[in-house]
């Protein structure tokens, strides 16, 4: 069986409006000659690019998919939140949060988007393709059920996991964030249920600024099934690494899901303008391979990575390549052209230390 990809065009023609990074432009803030938004089309339309041009795609099962009705986004979202977006919409578009900003049309791409990943995970739950990268836009793990967020309109990955148990009934999910943000609309989605293990690791304070600590475990019945890495900021590949071999692999394996879902943001490149992580692409296919081998051993190889955040246009395209590569299981002759300077930037044997410490700590917390 093939990976899937699964990709429409649509997509990318989604308005984030003219800002510079993520704050409206007006005051001293200049318009940039790109228009400025941090969440803009050109990583995602580059990297399918790559992936078309280095023969990846040669590889994989290319699919679009139907947006999702509201039957499926009142899963998760009220009918009062709908009933706004739609008609902000319909007008010349709004603001539906905080930095969650959309032109006329938003709302129909954002159901497009939650379709790609509904399909993405029927498909491989159902064995119709082995796993799946779903390259969807605009992105989904900030959103909460009443207020977008951080780019995010709907929250595209609970939308898909709780169509999927409409379909085919009760399903144990984990969810693992390696978006540098924290994936707070998931985790409050998913705080008080267990069939869902919700894992972000995220650079600490970065996004949103108040959540996303390591004591915030779930509620209720949830109690245990929310996991929060918070790592010092320019942690870089080394504490990836580490975060998975302490934390993230052995809760996976703890909670032995029926499927893993990957909320695959980019942004802890090295070059994202949205954080400082010093990670590369090797960071990224490294957790990939990781991610692999727990659905391999647990789940019957049943993994689906959705695209989340991810902001430089030059190195996107290579950190998310190396994820699809290693989902396919297949290299194609790309090189990296910035992996030798990121190595030489990686932080030094203190920080890597410092940051290890930590992740023991919490490791020893978690087993009481």
């Amino acid at each position: 069986m093939a990976t899937g990809f699964y990709f429409d065009e649509r997509c990318l023609w989604h308005s984030a409006g003219e800002q510079v990074l993520f704050l409206p432009i007006g005051g001293f803030l200049q318009p940039l000659v790109t228009g400025g938004a941090a969440e803009a089309p050109e990583t995602k339309r580059r990297l399918k690019n790559l992936v078309e041009v280095s023969g990846l795609i040669d590889h994989l099962d290319r699919m679009s998919a139907p947006p999702l009705g509201r039957e499926d986004l009142l899963r998760i979202h009220p009918p009062a939140y709908l009933d706004r977006f739609k008609a902000l919409s319909d007008g010349a578009g709004g603001d539906m949060g905080e930095e969650a900003v959309f032109g006329r049309g938003g709302f129909e791409i954002a159901c497009l988007s939650a379709g790609l990943a509904r399909r993405g995970l029927a498909d491989v739950m159902a064995g119709r393709i082995e796993n799946a990268y779903v390259l969807s836009r605009p992105p989904g793990h900030h959103c909460l059920p009443d207020k977008g967020m951080g780019f995010c309109l709907l929250a595209n990955i609970p939308l898909a996991l709780e169509a999927l148990r409409a379909d085919v009934g009760p399903v144990r999910a984990a969810v693992i964030d390696w978006d540098v943000h924290h994936g707070n609309g998931t985790e409050a989605i998913y705080a008080g249920r267990s069939d869902t293990l919700t894992i972000s690791l995220h650079q600490e304070r970065c996004y949103p600024v108040d959540t996303g600590a390591a004591t915030d475990r779930g509620t209720g019945d949830g109690v245990g099934a929310n996991l929060n890495i918070p790592l010092l900021p320019g942690g870089g590949h080394q504490a990836y690494l580490d975060a998975f071999e302490l934390l993230v692999e052995p809760e996976v394996r703890k909670f032995r899901p029926d499927i893993i879902v990957i909320a695959c943001g980019l942004d802890a490149n090295a070059f994202d303008p949205l954080a400082r992580m010093q990670a590369h692409s090797g960071t990224f296919r490294e957790m990939t391979r990781r991610a692999r081998v727990l659905a391999g051993d647990l789940c019957g190889g049943r993994i689906v990575a959705v695209h989340e955040g991810g902001y430089s246009e030059a190195y996107v395209p290579f950190c998310g390549l190396a994820v699809i590569e290693e989902l396919a299981g297949h290299r194609t002759e790309v090189q990296d052209p910035f992996a030798a300077v990121i190595d030489l930037q990686q932080p030094g044997a203190d920080m890597v230390h410092l940051q290890r410490q930590r992740l023991e700590a919490q490791a020893r917390a978690l087993a009481g």
